[in-house]
């Protein structure tokens, strides 16, 4: 895979495939990671002189266009961070990014409207994929893939693109591969795996391949109540995939037969009430141990015994690959479970790996200093899926 030292970028127009999807509050960016994540690739393309076209995804709308996914908001911060002014055209191929792009002198930024506008980005016939791939490749020379939240993606701007420029891996996607080769080819052990988050399901793929990898499995979040029913226990009216409950019992049972210390939460805390994540008023709770669950109440957080727990499983860890919160971090009350992990990390010796997503989000909105842990990911689906063994269509491209 060739990276962004290989071309000769100066006075070129780079294309630079961003992952900037960040969270926001009506036009408030309330974390910004991603939009750190890619400025020193951004950065070091204006040092050497490149016309750089900075595009990008933001939610879900629908193939056209939204005010509420714009990417303004992003334009501006990027902006800031870069030191510099970033021109943003409001739209993907039309007359404003044609003219945004024709506008930009050496070392100078512009960042196209959000991609996901144009229904051909994430088309599932090749034919209209590739034809919205065209036009963008007409904004460009050169292209640049650095958006590694998107890389399990087949869409234009990740999988078609590339085929069409010259193109290289950005330096973020570089640092991104080269942490998961070390969470399947260089492992130092013990190798401790923490897994969260709201459905069981979502991380199916990553047991079944852990399970022949890893030497502990921690489990907490809503997932951990289908483990808890799978066990036979009460889990009341807590987050469950009943559907799912076959499967976990054979990954539980080949855990036991392959020597991986599977670990679920011992206590939990529970309530009749899902807490108020605006106001964040007060929430009524109670801990309880993790098999007497009551039958009206919810689990939220892990409790202080599984927290304690968790603690020293990941004490004499090596490696750490965390993916998901251990509670509704969000509301003060259920955050402690997912402190608790974060903390863990930062007291072990381990290279750690916080896996993307809502993990990524914690740490930092719970007001940990992220340059302390090992790596933390930019992309929680493509981590995950990269964990499973699967291809990733934007780095096959960005190989080919």
């Amino acid at each position: 895979m060739k990276t962004i030292e290989d071309l000769d970028v100066a006075g070129k127009r780079v294309f630079v495939r961003a992952d900037l999807n960040v969270p926001l509050d009506g036009t408030t960016i309330t974390d910004d990671g991603r939009i750190r994540a890619v400025a020193p690739t951004i950065a070091k393309l204006v040092e050497r002189g490149a016309r750089v076209v900075v595009a990008s995804h933001l939610g879900r709308p629908k193939g056209e266009p939204d005010p509420k996914f714009s990417l303004a908001p992003v334009a501006v911060r990027l902006g800031e961070i870069l030191g510099r002014d970033v021109a943003f055209a409001t739209d993907t191929v039309g007359d404003s990014a044609e003219a945004a792009v024709a506008g930009l002198a050496d070392g100078e930024v512009a960042l196209l409207e959000n991609l996901r506008f144009n229904a051909g980005e994430t088309s599932k016939d090749d034919a209209e994929r590739k034809a919205f791939a065209e036009q963008l490749a007409g904004l460009a020379d050169l292209y640049v893939g650095d958006g590694f939240g998107a890389v399990h993606r087949k869409h234009a701007s990740v999988y078609d693109l590339p085929a069409l420029l010259p193109h290289a891996a950005g330096d973020l996607i570089a640092t991104e591969v080269g942490v998961l080769k070390k969470l399947t080819e260089e492992v130092a052990r013990p190798y401790v795996v923490v897994l969260g988050g709201a459905k069981v399901s979502d991380k199916l793929g990553v047991i079944d391949n852990l399970l022949e990898k890893a030497d502990r499995i921690l489990i907490g979040g809503g997932m951990a109540y289908t483990f808890l029913k799978a066990q036979g226990h009460e889990v009341g009216i807590s987050l469950l995939q009943e559907d799912q409950i076959p499967t976990v019992l054979e990954y539980l049972d080949r855990a036991q037969k392959r020597g991986v210390e599977f670990v679920l939460p011992v206590d939990v805390l529970v309530s009749a009430d899902f807490p108020d994540l605006k106001g964040k008023t007060p929430a009524t709770f109670e801990t309880v141990d993790a098999d007497k669950i009551p039958a009206d109440q919810e689990g939220l957080d892990i409790g202080p015994k599984t927290r304690e727990l968790y603690a020293a499983k990941l004490a004499d860890a090596g490696t750490v690959f965390w993916n998901g919160p251990m509670g509704v971090f969000e509301h003060p009350d259920y955050a402690n479970g997912t402190k608790a992990v974060a903390q863990a990390l930062l007291d072990s010796a381990a290279f750690t790996v916080v896996g993307g997503g809502d993990s990524a989000a914690a740490v930092r909105i719970l007001g940990f200093d992220e340059t302390k842990f090992g790596h933390i990911s930019t992309g929680g689906g493509a981590s995950l899926e990269y964990l499973e063994g699967k291809t990733l269509p934007g780095l096959a491209a960005l190989e080919g």
